[in-house]
């Protein structure tokens, strides 16, 4: 789950099931939900089972594995435009961080994607599919969702885990796993209360439900 914003959701989402715990930082728009130091701080806390993954747009290998060795975090999701180049460096310095490359869905564009999937999958651990909003030129955090197929056809062709992200909810997200097939699910604004852009504890736990009777049905899969 992304976006967490203080220690208090971060409690929220661990109490209620999460596995994953994505936290937003040095973003395009510098509009981030927590300091860099709360994120450590908040990290810091995190048991084993509840890993805290930084969210970033980092693109230089070098200031990726520094900046994850200050916040503490041991996997990283790049929504940068990262070069194969780059990833292969950061597998050779820091072997031991679990990568995940972003993989923004746009109209007709399942053939650069699958590019990217083809350059990159030796140098990262997991994919994920997020929305593109064509008004603002979010690659994430949008609340859209994407032509599922598209993900489907990621699934597919990726030698890599993917996971499913971008305008998923307690709604839909059974729909998406059992049309997809994804190895993770991911949802950020999806499960805010539209007021205080807080995490609703009832569409986390619903969230998390959903989920994993999906992925059971499927006999695969986990909760992020």
């Amino acid at each position: 789950m992304a976006g967490v914003i203080d220690q208090a959701e971060a409690d929220l989402i661990v109490e209620e099931g999460a596995d994953w715990l994505g936290f937003a930082l040095r973003l395009p728009a510098k509009n981030e939900d927590l300091s860099e130091a709360d994120a450590a701080a908040i990290i810091k806390e995190i048991q084993p089972e509840h890993r805290g993954v930084v969210i970033t747009y980092l693109t230089e290998a070098e200031e990726i594995k520094a900046f994850c060795g200050e916040l503490g975090v041991t996997a990283v999701q790049l929504h940068g435009d990262v070069t194969p180049g780059e990833l292969r460096t950061l597998r050779r310095i820091a072997p031991d961080l679990y990568v995940l490359k972003s993989l923004v869905v746009k109209q007709d564009n399942i053939g650069e994607l699958a590019g990217i999937v083809d350059e990159a999958a030796e140098w990262v651990d997991m994919f994920i599919t997020d929305s593109f909003n064509p008004a603002t030129g979010a690659k994430g955090a949008t609340g859209l969702l994407h032509d599922w197929s598209i993900s489907a056809e990621l699934v597919r062709i990726s030698p890599r885990p993917l996971m499913l992200a971008g305008g998923l909810n307690p709604g839909n997200v059974a729909a998406a796993i059992a049309e997809v097939r994804p190895a993770a699910v991911d949802a950020h604004t999806g499960l805010e209360d539209p007021v205080t852009r807080r995490k609703d504890r009832a569409k986390v736990r619903t969230f998390v439900a959903e989920a994993r009777r999906a992925f059971a049905e499927l006999g695969t899969g986990v909760v992020v």
